[in-house]
This record gives structure tokens, sequence and C-alpha cells, in this order.
């Protein structure tokens, strides 16, 4: 049992990790919302005193604002769509035994390690390249004119690429779910005569709703700030500019610190609101 002296030695101990841990949290919060409140502009004068909430009267009413907001929302969603539904396809199928199994599974989680900025530009230039790229030659091969992805279909593009890089973790998780399911239940429902689609259903689909849930919350937390991605493919361009790339704009583009500090708070509030909302869902499927 722990004594008393014990206990304060263990939070003396932790206290300098929790003192950096809140340090690096909240000096970048606290500076957000100073300057989302001052006329910030570096070459152009620099602190030029308080603002008020016109910083954020600007940000909000600025045409790009709402748009920016829909095409990340799309995003997120077009990404948790794909990554949870291929994801349990992937996860079933790489619970099958199977030659080289170990190895499979590395593959498929290896996207995942690859940095975002790196996996966009391979993308961008040895697949959706409308002349040299992979797909190029693909549709030339069966007569068809090849796509310029990133400029007729910029959307699905970005989509296709952040996908790619969240389905591994989706994997994992739903693959790990997998493995603690009891196979006495499915090979029960087996030999009652239960087919493959109702032991899918009513089976293994309710046994990976935490896992599911779990999924959707880590990657929608990580999906609100995509920014590398439409960095390198995009420029914002074609109706793909984000939140989070519609503050980069103001703040090196315009050279606005003041009001992409507003779009800073804006970002937080949105991804807070998500976060609460999820969070709401895993707790209910947790308890059940």
């Amino acid at each position: 049992m722990a004594t008393k002296a014990s206990r304060s030695a263990a939070r003396l101990m932790m206290a300098p990790a929790v003192v950096l841990l809140l340090g690096w949290m909240l000096v970048p919060l606290i500076m957000t919302l100073w300057f989302s409140f001052r006329k910030y502009l570096p070459l152009r004068g620099g602190d030029l005193g308080w603002a008020g909430f016109d910083n954020y009267t600007r940000f909000v009413s600025s045409s790009a604002f709402w748009p920016s907001v829909q095409t990340t929302l799309i995003i997120v969603l077009g990404v948790l769509v794909i990554t949870v539904v291929l994801g349990i396809f992937i996860a079933m199928l790489l619970d099958q035994p199977m030659w080289g199994q170990g190895v499979v599974r590395i593959l498929v989680i290896a996207p995942f390690f690859v940095m975002p900025t790196v996996s966009a530009l391979v993308w961008k230039n040895m697949f959706m390249d409308p002349v040299n790229g992979l797909f190029a030659h693909l549709w030339r091969f069966f007569g068809a004119e090849p796509v310029s992805w990133l400029s007729d279909a910029p959307l699905p593009s970005i989509i296709m690429i952040v996908s790619w890089q969240w389905l591994p973790f989706a994997t994992l998780i739903l693959l790990t779910a997998f493995q603690s399911l009891d196979s006495e239940q499915l090979e029960a429902a087996e030999m009652d005569g239960a087919p493959k689609t109702s032991r899918f259903f009513y089976i293994m689909l309710p046994h990976l709703s935490r896992a599911i849930t779990i999924v959707i919350l880590i990657q929608t937390i990580f999906l609100l700030a995509i920014f590398a991605e439409i960095f390198v493919t995009t420029g914002g361009a074609f109706g793909t500019r984000t939140l989070s790339y519609l503050i980069f704009q103001r703040v090196l583009e315009s050279q606005n610190v003041g009001l992409g500090s507003a779009g800073g708070v804006y970002a937080i509030i949105l991804a807070n609101i998500v976060a609460i909302f999820l969070m709401r869902i895993v707790g209910k499927n947790l308890d059940n």
C-alpha cells in the first residue's frame, strides 16, 4: 500500500514532465489567443495594436471560410468511409491463415510510416501525373485519354492519397479486434446454418463497433488538420483549400498573423466540437 511519503515522491518526480507538457500545450495556445486580438503584420509595421474581435469577424465573414470548412469535412468523411470499409475487409483477409502472413502484414502496415509529404509527392509524380504517371499509362493501354487527376478530380485525388496513408492504421486496429473475436461463436453460428453474411452482420460487425469508433475518433482528430498533402499536390487550388490551409495562407501569404491566429482559434473550436461529439459516441459504445 502506498504511503503518503511515496505518493509525494511520485508527484515530485512527475512534476517536471507535467510542467513541460503543460508548457508545450499552453504557451502556443496562449500566444495564438493573444495574437488573435492584435493587428499584427510582420512585414507591414509589426504590432499595430489591439484589434478586438475584428480578426474573428473578418475571418468568419471571408468568402473562403465556409467553403474551406465544407472541404475539410468532405475530406474527413471520405477518408473515414474508405479506411473503415476497406480496413474491415483487409483485416478479415489478414486474419485468415496464409503463406508469409507476417510479411504481408508488414507490407500492408508500411504506408502508415511514410511521411505525408513523401507519399503525396509519390502519388502526384508517380501515379497521377497526366503524362508519365502510372495511371496515365494504364489509361492509354486501354485506349482512353489520361486524366489530369489533381485538376479534373482534385477532392477525390486528395481523399485517395490520404486514405492510402491512414488505411494501415485502421486495418491494424480492426485486425486486433478480429483476433479477439471468440471463434466458438462463429463455429456455433456456422453449425446452426447461418450464412456468411449473417455471421458478418450479426456477430463480427457488432464485435468491431468499439474498434471502429476508436478508428473514427483518432483519424478525425488528425484529419481535421490536414495540410501537407494539399500543400504538395494542389496548393489549395481547384477547391481543395481546407481550413488549416486557409490559416496558412492568411499567416504566411498575406502576412497577417492576427487574422491567421483567429482562424486557428476557429479550428480549435471546430476540432473540439467534433471531438466531443465523437467521444460521446465512443463512450456509449464502450459502455455497452
